[in-house]
């Protein structure tokens, strides 16, 4: 409780009381509506064999392994990241995913086909997920709950029903575990008792990390027993298809007639980003322009008063499906992150985008950005602008896109899930031989 409310205070300060009121009861309708709904609830007593020959037909299919991906982060959401990328290769390399939606951003009452061997399914629906669990008891094939470590909803309690059911635990350690990332005052008890037992089980929890800082962390408390390394990609093929005939908003429309280059960034704005370097950039170079796309994760952006600079711009979020064209406008990419344990133990999805994206980019002294040749690293404020002017030289050098289109092709999602595969291959070939 003490967790939710901290929480609850964290989204008050950011969204104002009448938007978390709205939140509020989109919240407890996503949570509750079907439990609660008398018509939802004989409706699919009536066609319950209905969907069970539904679910019976999804198993039926062509796959090695099942995977539950358990989480109310959404498929629709406005930042189209790892947990959807990851969940549709995994289903492209004979993984049957039923993904989890919550209906605060998907309207998925049950269950909806997105392609072979993936589904969205609505858990909260109790009817589909008593269906389906009753199904899945049945298959003698390789379960898996799959969730995220920063996830604070599945208990350890429902992690150990799982195992006993027969499935065994993908956790992805993808973050430092910090209450700054989660917007709590500390850490939630129930996300640390799932590290704790993650630390534990070897036997039923394979371990995921993204990051060499969370690979050392692991390997100290755990050892390598199932663990795997598979950091952040790209779906290369969707940064690459352009339309040249997009017609922008007017908010960005305006900066590109302006003909200035433009430094841009996408994302979570948050208290990790460094805005005194932000404000460095936009005072020794006004003849820049400096775009920010993407969503307000805290007051921090607001706080830091750094729109006040007239080359400076917030312009809200961008679907994915076009968020392509407008950070192909960029003439530089950036990622101005604090250094810290949060940032030291980061994979930003971005970096590999804007590789695709064929952009320099310029990021500050984080590990997982030092791995990459065609990244230019700054080490203080001033060095940052020196690199954005480099950057900008740079833009158009063969030999330097060459390097980006490198090392995005050997980071796409579909490398990383077949390490995940590959992993539970291992070991599902072991226990089938003993």
């Amino acid at each position: 409780m003490k967790d939710k409310i901290a929480k609850l205070y964290s989204v008050i300060k950011k969204d104002g009381v009448f938007k978390t009121i709205k939140k509020l009861s989109l919240y407890f309708k996503a949570e509750y509506g079907s439990k609660l709904n008398i018509f939802s609830i004989s409706y699919y007593k009536i066609n319950r064999k209905k969907y069970e020959n539904i679910i019976n037909n999804i198993l039926k299919q062509d796959y090695e392994r099942i995977i539950i991906w358990k989480s109310d982060f959404g498929w629709n959401v406005p930042l189209f990241q790892r947990p959807q990328h990851i969940a549709k290769n995994l289903s492209n390399q004979d993984c049957l995913i039923f993904y989890e939606v919550t209906s605060m951003t998907d309207k998925v009452k049950d269950i909806m086909k997105i392609n072979d061997n993936l589904y969205l399914i609505n858990l909260k629906n109790p009817a589909i997920s008593k269906l389906l669990m009753e199904q899945l008891e049945k298959t003698d094939k390789n379960k898996y709950i799959q969730f995220y470590s920063t996830d604070y909803k599945i208990s350890v309690n429902e992690v150990k029903d799982y195992i006993s059911k027969g499935f065994k635990i993908i956790y992805e350690y993808i973050d430092d575990l910090s209450p700054v990332i989660i917007g709590t005052n500390d850490i939630p008890k129930n996300m640390l008792d799932k590290y704790n037992y993650m630390l534990k089980d070897k036997e039923n929890v394979f371990v995921i990390v993204t990051a060499d800082q969370l690979e050392k962390d692991i390997v100290q408390k755990r050892g390598n027993e199932k663990l795997a390394f598979s950091c952040n990609g790209v779906d290369y093929e969707h940064f690459k298809n352009i339309d040249n005939n997009f017609v922008f908003e007017k908010d960005f429309d305006e900066i590109l007639k302006k003909g200035r280059n433009i430094i841009g960034y996408y994302g979570a704005l948050a208290n990790w980003m460094d805005y005194d370097l932000i404000k460095f950039l936009a005072k020794e170079k006004p003849e820049y322009e400096i775009v920010f796309f993407g969503v307000k994760y805290d007051d921090s952006f607001d706080k830091s008063k750094v729109n006040t600079f007239k080359n400076v711009h917030f312009l809200g979020k961008r679907k994915y499906d076009i968020l392509q064209n407008y950070s192909n406008k960029f003439d530089v990419c950036i990622i101005p992150f604090k250094i810290n344990e949060i940032t030291k133990a980061t994979s930003p999805v971005k970096l590999f985008e804007y590789m695709a994206l064929g952009k320099p980019i310029v990021t500050t002294d984080m590990d997982e950005c030092k791995k990459y040749e065609s990244v230019l690293i700054a080490k203080n404020k001033e060095e940052f602008v020196t690199l954005i002017n480099k950057a900008i030289e740079s833009k158009n050098n063969t030999e330097y896109l060459e390097m980006l289109k490198k090392d995005a092709l050997n980071n796409t999602w579909d490398q990383k899930a077949k390490i995940i595969v590959d992993l539970l291959k291992k070991y599902e070939y072991k226990e089938w031989r003993a």
